[in-house]
């Protein structure tokens, strides 16, 4: 293969990568605006039966308080708001949105046939084997970084949850302790009763704890084979070619635990007990 056309199929190959990363920032739009055009009108008129249920629920014989009515007004004022633009930019003359009335599907069959081409291409230009595994242990880093990301993320979801628990199950211990009529206390009891409920059967159901903690201890440990290859120290002390394709097949086998970890999470606990 001459150099001319190595460095074409390696252009067209950048070219490629930069529409696949476009195409999928395009779809992650896409989906945020068609989640605000249909979401908006929903939570609109989810926010007037909530409204109306606060009143035969817990005010049936009595006003709403005004902070509770300018509340529910004012939300309701901004969804309408929010609503003329959105329905503006979505079938007005002059769209605003890159990928106006475009289904998220055709976006995604659009990244398919890229990535198809994008593998077509490659196959132009084939790498030996020496430099996949170096190429493979520059993306290390990136990977680690995706599950440090990932594990921040579920341990913020447990923290929430927790503080969720506490704060609902004190409000139900001091709201009993403090309202003597049954309204508005007895609804207030209610919905933190079943929100202390809801959110213990999801941290169990989710495990979102554990997903954090498996996912720091994969990213902790990619990053410590990371470093020993990087230094030369055991077990990377032989040839650059040996060292290499004993740390792309150490992280791989990392990745794979990483794997079946979380398909034991996502198991009833009687399956994972088979699994274990």
């Amino acid at each position: 293969m001459s150099s001319s056309n190595s460095e074409n199929t390696t252009d067209a190959l950048i070219e490629y990568r930069r529409q696949v990363a476009d195409l999928k920032q395009r779809i992650k739009n896409r989906r945020l605006q068609v989640w605000g055009f249909y979401g908006t009108p929903i939570i609109f008129v989810v926010t007037i039966f909530v409204w109306s249920a606060l009143k035969v629920f817990i005010w049936l014989h009595g006003d709403i308080p005004s902070a509770v009515n300018g509340l529910f007004g004012g939300i309701l004022f901004a969804l309408a708001v929010s609503i003329v633009p959105q329905v503006g930019m979505e079938f007005g003359d002059e769209t605003h949105w890159k990928d106006a009335r475009t289904p998220v599907k055709e976006l995604k069959l659009e990244l398919e046939l890229t990535e198809e081409a994008r593998i077509l291409e490659a196959r132009k230009l084939t790498p030996p084997a020496l430099e996949r595994q170096a190429s493979y242990k520059e993306r290390v880093p990136g990977e680690i970084a995706r599950l440090r990301k990932e594990s921040r993320h579920y341990r913020r979801i447990h923290l929430f949850m927790q503080w969720l628990l506490f704060v609902s199950s004190a409000g139900v211990s001091a709201i009993t302790a403090w309202y003597d009529p049954p309204q508005p206390g007895k609804g207030v009891l209610i919905i933190l009763g079943f929100t202390v409920t809801v959110v213990t059967a999801a941290a169990g159901y989710f495990k979102p704890r554990e997903r954090a903690f498996n996912l720091q201890q994969t990213a902790d440990s990619m990053e410590q084979h990371n470093t020993a290859l990087e230094l030369g120290i055991a077990p990377y002390t032989q040839a650059d070619k040996v060292s290499l394709e004993l740390f792309a097949t150490t992280v791989e086998e990392l990745r794979m635990e990483q794997r079946k970890r979380e398909q034991q999470l996502d198991q009833p606990h009687q399956g994972q007990q088979g699994v274990i």
